[in-house]
């Protein structure tokens, strides 16, 4: 029998996993009302936005992967907001950036965490606005208890607090303990939910009330006002930022097809490459062009060093293909004949260069700061980037995540993120800051990820839908920026190819590597390197830095948040499994 720190769950009625317990729990009182898994979910969302503010926010993104009873195929609900209007290389280079902040006004995206929630319900809820806010409205108003980490990130950036951001200030740095209120933006959502209401009785029409006093009505002139004044972000000067609320009238949430890859059996479903989720599908395909059972065994020396390496190539070619241009190589990039190619570029020693392919005989190329040596060693900047874990175990700005699946076969993976409380200051009558991920394109021209408004930005937000035989049968997703298909990569082994339960793949010992640029502000590299809990055998960490990997060993219990849930199609046997790691992720379900 295997210990696991908490029980894979089992039910038939519903399951909830996140990466907090108040947000778990409340999207399961929405199944318990009758709503489905899309009601949950955007309970969980909102509530995400409460009690993780240092982690997402509404003034974030979300992507998710849905699957409906009635139509079970693999849908994704863009809620990555593009860049503004204003925000062009030539502006940014007239301020004399060679990279764009990772905080601060400047570094804002139109948000797009609330209008994708809103669509979302629309399309395919069936509670109530009232309803399914009301959980987050009085978390806000009422309070809830913070978890520690917030007070740990609040008092990262206290002195730009008080220098610098004077509305941060106010909401944050006042006493964190007993019950937490955020009353501005319980007022937000509230005056949403009355605004909604008086346009009308019907369901859908109240929804699209919301939607247009979202991007059109009163948070859209605060955000246009508020972007306006300079502040200080991570650059080390003052900047206006370029997002007015004519970005949030003219852009909104969206479907669209995901990207799939048949591996094991299985076929697994990814966003399109303006997020970095085919990276999960270029990896499975490496490793499955090794033809070595070996290879898939995320707990071996062998393993490792295959895995480790096959992800430097997918990774490489994220950095000189993907984007938000129509253009990706994406067939060839995930064909078997480009896999072979790939797979035979791993040697028995550790790579510690940038390798990127040559799809379908095409040049690649990288951004400058890449091919002159950008890399590592920058003081780290606690408003920066969503850098996840620190080797020992410590996070900044981050992401969430959850996956519900209800008793008729309903299944989502979404990762809320951004507008994290220390991305851009507060803005005082709405109780939410902007987010930062514009600081993931380059200012180089004529690069797939290059900055040009109204494009989304390369995210590495990535959530997970996995088929059998048609039928949706995981959802799964982690936060940790570049590092969130590292992980899953290990649980998809474990638990797909490996046989273990949920619970048991959750909690296996985690690693991943480091050896390419990051996504966030700087953008260092750390050639070679590859991170692991203490938790793998020291004999094994041996063997891997006699093959020539950078081993960093980080604390036993950090690497890692995932979430997931199942669908047995045949038995109707739902199942769910959440992360011990931080004590905050919870599986919920009957």
């Amino acid at each position: 029998m295997t210990f696991t720190t908490r029980p894979t769950l089992q039910g038939t009625f519903g399951m909830v996993s996140s990466t907090h317990w108040l947000a778990s729990q409340s999207a399961m009182r929405m199944l318990e009302l009758g709503g489905n898994a899309f009601d949950a979910a955007v309970t969980a969302g909102f509530v995400l936005h409460v009690v993780e503010p240092h982690l997402n926010g509404p003034g974030g993104e979300v992507p998710a992967i849905v699957a409906t009873a009635a139509d079970p195929r693999p849908r994704v609900l863009c809620g990555q907001g593009t860049a503004p209007a204003g925000a062009t290389i030539e502006h940014f280079r007239s301020l004399g950036l060679d990279l764009i902040p990772g905080s601060g006004l400047l570094a804002a995206t139109v948000p797009g965490a609330v209008d994708a929630w809103l669509l979302l319900l629309r399309d395919h809820g069936t509670l109530s606005l009232r309803e399914v806010l009301t959980p987050a409205i009085e978390y806000a108003t009422a309070g809830h208890p913070l978890v520690a980490r917030v007070g740990d990130t609040v008092a990262a950036v206290r002195s730009l607090f008080e220098q610098h951001w004077p509305t941060s200030a106010e909401l944050w740095l006042r006493p964190l303990d007993g019950l937490f209120t955020n009353p501005a933006y319980g007022g937000t959502l509230a005056r949403l939910v009355r605004t909604a209401e008086g346009a009308g009785s019907d369901r859908q029409t109240q929804i699209e009330a919301a939607r247009h006093t979202w991007r059109e009505g009163f948070v859209a002139d605060a955000i246009d006002r508020f972007a306006r004044q300079p502040i200080r972000d991570s650059s080390g000067r003052e900047h206006a930022g370029v997002l007015t609320g004519a970005d949030l009238a003219t852009w909104s949430a969206s479907w669209e097809d995901p990207v799939t890859l048949a591996w094991n059996g299985h076929v697994v479903a990814k966003t399109a490459p303006w997020g970095q989720g085919p990276v999960l599908l270029q990896t499975l395909s490496i490793l499955d062009a090794l033809d070595d059972a070996g290879a898939y065994d995320p707990s071996t020396t062998r393993g490792i060093h295959a895995q480790a390496e096959a992800l430097k190539l997918a990774f490489a070619d994220r950095e000189a293909w993907y984007g938000d241009t129509g253009d990706v190589p994406l067939k060839t990039l995930l064909s078997r004949e480009y896999a072979t190619e790939r797979a035979a570029l791993i040697g028995a020693r550790a790579a510690t260069n940038l390798r990127p392919g040559s799809p379908g005989g095409a040049a690649p190329r990288l951004p400058r700061h890449v091919s002159q040596g950008g890399s590592g060693g920058a003081t780290p900047d606690p408003t920066t980037g969503e850098p996840t874990v620190r080797p020992n175990g410590v996070t900044r700005g981050d992401t969430c995540h959850v996956d519900i699946v209800d008793r008729w076969g309903n299944m989502i993976s979404a990762t809320p993120s951004g507008g994290w409380l220390q991305s851009s200051p507060t803005i005082p009558e709405l109780g939410f800051p902007l987010g930062s991920r514009l600081q993931m394109f380059w200012l180089d021209e004529g690069l797939p990820s290059s900055l040009a408004p109204g494009r989304r930005p390369r995210t590495t937000l990535s959530p997970t839908m996995v088929y059998r035989d048609e039928e949706p049968i995981l959802a799964c997703g982690t936060p940790g920026g570049d590092q969130q298909d590292q992980w899953q990569l290990l649980f998809l082994l474990r638990h797909l190819a490996g046989g273990q339960a949920l619970q048991e793949a959750i909690d296996a010992p985690t690693w991943h590597t480091t050896s390419f640029p990051s996504s966030f502000h700087p953008r260092e590299t750390e050639p070679g390197v590859l991170v692991v809990e203490d938790r793998v055998p020291e004999k094994v960490r041996a063997e891997l830095t006699a093959l020539g990997h950078q081993v960093r060993v980080s604390d036993p219990w950090s690497l890692g948040r995932m979430c997931a849930v199942t669908r047995n199609p045949t038995s109707g046997v739902l199942a769910a499994g959440a992360n011990p790691r931080g004590m905050q992720g919870y599986a919920v379900g009957r």
